[in-house]
């Protein structure tokens, strides 16, 4: 893996404007599922509230924003290379649409087999897809991929991925915009 490449729809630079709350959770906090839940929670609380301020309903907002940003945390902390620095969160609400962005570096290795999952995922229908990994898991064989299909299907949230490589590592950008109903 020798040059950037990206999978799905990246947000654009003004969708993480000035306004952005940025957040960087360096392994020295030793980085673990409560602090998925505990950062997810406080973006759905911040955002959710704001979209209620912005005509929006507050608890699905907060809902769905806390559900994305566990999902792509939980997989930003669960793939990282240890070593290798901060994950790092950055969200705003821009005209009814929440953006997140998650970074984080990750073995070229896993950045590989992740790239074949995106691959499948970026170029077939996401509810055929997200039926396929259900029963799959079902009967105990490989369902990955499951949240980020959720995430598309149930949630209608467009996604994006950047791959760029970084001496042996490889940093993964994961874009989520999500329209606020």
């Amino acid at each position: 893996m020798a040059m950037t490449t990206n999978y799905g729809e990246l947000l654009p630079d003004a969708a993480l404007d000035s306004s952005a709350t940025r957040i960087a959770l360096d392994e020295g906090l030793a980085l673990s599922w409560s602090h998925c839940g505990a950062t997810a929670e406080f973006l759905g609380e911040i955002y959710g509230n704001l979209a209620g301020l912005a005509g929006f309903d507050r608890n699905d907002a907060r809902h769905s924003i806390n559900y994305l940003a566990n999902e792509l945390f939980e997989n930003a902390v669960k793939f990282r290379l240890a070593g290798a620095g901060a994950i790092t969160l950055e969200a705003a609400l821009v005209e009814g649409v929440f953006n997140l962005r998650i970074s984080n570096l990750a073995a070229a290795a896993h950045a590989e087999r992740f790239q074949g999952l995106l691959t499948e995922i970026t170029s077939r229908d996401s509810g055929d897809l997200l039926l396929e990994r259900i029963e799959a898991n079902a009967l105990g064989q490989d369902g990955s991929g499951l949240g980020i299909l959720t995430m598309m299907n149930d949630y209608g949230a467009k996604m994006g991925w950047r791959f760029e490589p970084e001496g042996e590592a490889v940093r993964i950008e994961t874009h989520v915009a999500l329209a606020l109903a």
